[in-house]
C-alpha cells in the first residue's frame, strides 16, 4: 500500500451494523441449539454448547452483519470491494420506497449489490470503466445524501 493511500484523508465513512432488533432471534436460536445439545446431561455437555454457540452467534452477527462504506485514498470502498473515484459516473440516491424499484424490476443482474434490509436509503453509482462488465454499484448507506455529495464533488 502506498504512503499516500495510508495518509489520505477520509471524506466519508459509515459502518452499517445489525440493529438491536436483529439480535434476539439469532441469539435465541443459538441458545435453543445449545439446549438441544445439552439435553440435561451433566458434565461438559451441560455448559460447553452455551460457551461455544452463543459467542459464535454474536461473532457472526457482528462480523457478517456489518459492512463499511468509505471514501478515502481516492477510492470508494463498500465492504471488501473498492473502485477508484475516477471510474465513477452518475450518482443516484434512492429512499426506502425508491429502493424497491431499484432492487426489483430495474436491477441489472451484472450490478454489484450490497443491500442491508434494515437500512432505508441506497446509493447507485454508475461505473465508467469499459473493461468492467459491472454497470453500477448499488449499496445501502444511512447517510446517502452526504455520500452522494462527496462523490459528486470528487
Amino acid at each position: 500500500m502506498s504512503e499516500s493511500a495510508v495518509t489520505a484523508p477520509t471524506a466519508f465513512r459509515e459502518r452499517l451494523f445489525v440493529p438491536w432488533w436483529g439480535w434476539p432471534l439469532p441469539l435465541a436460536a443459538a441458545a435453543l441449539l445449545a439446549a438441544e445439545i445439552h439435553m440435561g446431561f451433566p458434565g461438559v455437555r451441560s455448559w460447553l454448547p452455551y460457551v461455544v454457540l452463543l459467542p459464535l452467534a454474536v461473532l457472526l452477527l457482528a462480523r457478517l452483519g456489518s459492512v463499511k462504506v468509505e471514501v478515502s485514498g481516492g477510492e470508494l470502498r463498500v465492504g471488501e470491494a473498492h473502485v477508484p473515484l475516477e471510474l465513477l459516473g452518475e450518482v443516484e440516491v434512492f429512499d426506502a420506497k425508491g429502493k424497491r424499484r431499484a432492487m426489483g424490476p430495474n436491477l441489472d443482474p451484472m450490478a454489484f449489490v450490497a443491500h442491508r434490509g434494515w437500512v432505508g436509503p441506497m446509493v447507485r453509482v454508475r461505473l465508467e470503466d469499459p473493461r468492467d462488465p459491472t454497470p453500477y454499484w448499488l449499496f445501502s448507506v444511512r447517510s446517502a445524501e452526504e455520500l452522494a455529495a462527496v462523490l459528486r464533488k470528487r
